[in-house]
């Protein structure tokens, strides 16, 4: 369990003057009042301020403290992720908090946060929770990104159909050998393997995720091995007739991209495909959020488009370029209704706390894909271009 969650805790009580904190409440009041929504307001969007410094800890820590504050209990909100939706359509969230952002970004331009000795922060942060967790939350594929969601109807239909749309798009056909780098709890091995015949290598960062995987893939022509990605690549080996990357981009980080899409071109066969599946940024801001950097996704950074389009260059010609982030939206509300069902039976381990915290995570997430602030791309890329050109397949 990672310690930071308990990080956020309540400061000793000081005796704050009643009109200091009256001030901020009332300035937060009036920023909120931008986007449509009320500090005790009535309608499910509203908030309700339940401590008295509440208002000044969120001015004074922007993003930080505005969830860490949900976190504590200090504020609630009946519909958070329509709050969330109307506070960063408003981009309000600017106006307060502007330290945590310039110092993240600081941190994003000149380290590279995500370097080989790093990169396993994530897991034991996120990903090493729990597999009953997660099998609790996710739906049978234990599928961690984006649903497809243009014919579904529930959870499992738009991961189904996911997963098949990439193995589509990739033209899997049987005998073919598939290597999914940051393969998770192997989902799109499982699933390849089983419905379209084909060799999988899967690569995880997570121990507990590829132990998870091996088990379910057990039978199954599917290797998962735990490695980091430059790692697996340093090893050497075969190569593979497609490669895909399904959520895992976001980890990456800038500095990394070039070494990131070189590894995958030097795994690809001459003639292969590779697809990547990856939450992006539409802003030009290149620090990651305060709050989730802290107690979710430790080391993170979304790419842009043109950070992707640049680091392929001498390397890959980008193919196709899918768009579908308005699916995250409900994909998120999707994992959060069967997150708060499954929360008893794990209220005792993690804590109300924790609880608070995962709640704020996948709602907020799902008001930030609302405002399409955020998009989910599906990238195929071919070394040397498709003869006769690349078609989509529907």
């Amino acid at each position: 369990m990672n310690s930071s969650v308990f990080e956020c805790q309540t400061p000793p009580d000081r005796a704050a003057p009643s009109h200091a904190q009256d001030a901020a409440h009332r300035l937060l009041g009036q920023l909120l009042a931008l986007a449509d929504v009320q500090l005790g307001g009535s309608r499910p969007w509203d908030i309700q301020l339940k401590h008295p410094d509440a208002a000044a800890r969120i001015l004074a820590s922007g993003s930080l403290g505005f969830g860490e504050t949900y976190m504590l209990g200090w504020w609630d909100c009946a519909a958070l992720d329509q709050c969330i939706a109307r506070v960063l359509g408003s981009g309000i969230e600017d106006a307060a908090g502007r330290l945590s952002y310039v110092l993240q970004g600081l941190k994003v331009r000149w380290l590279n946060r995500q370097t080989a000795r790093r990169a396993p922060q994530v897991a034991a942060t996120h990903y090493d929770l729990g597999n009953d967790f997660f099998q609790a939350m996710l739906d049978s594929s234990m599928a961690y990104s984006c649903g497809y969601w243009a014919e579904a109807d529930s959870l499992e239909a738009a991961q189904q159909a996911k997963l098949e749309l990439v193995c589509r798009k990739l033209g899997l056909r049987r005998g073919m050998r598939l290597l999914d780098i940051g393969c998770g709890w192997g989902s799109l091995v499982k699933f390849a393997a089983e419905h379209h015949g084909v060799e999988c290598t899967g690569v995880t960062i997570s121990a507990a995720q590829a132990e998870h995987a091996r088990e379910r893939c057990r039978g199954l022509p599917v290797r998962i091995v735990t490695s980091d990605y430059r790692t697996f690549a340093d090893a050497g080996g075969a190569t593979f007739d497609r490669i895909a990357s399904i959520g895992m981009f976001e980890h990456v980080g800038h500095k990394n991209y070039r070494r990131f899409l070189e590894v995958a071109r030097s795994l690809l066969s001459e003639d292969g495909l590779f697809l990547l599946h990856t939450i992006g940024r539409n802003h030009a801001r290149t620090e990651t959020d305060p709050w989730i950097d802290k107690y979710i996704f430790p080391n993170s950074e979304l790419p842009r488009l043109d950070q992707i389009a640049a680091a392929t260059t001498g390397r890959f010609i980008v193919e196709d370029v899918h768009n579908f982030g308005a699916d995250y939206d409900r994909t998120l509300l999707a994992w959060h209704t069967r997150f708060e069902a499954a929360w008893p039976a794990f209220a005792d381990r993690y804590g109300e706390q924790f609880h608070r915290m995962w709640r704020y995570y996948l709602l907020a997430a799902a008001g930030l894909f609302r405002t399409r602030k955020n998009s989910l791309w599906q990238l195929v890329l071919s070394p040397k271009g498709v003869p006769g050109g690349y078609r989509r397949p529907h």
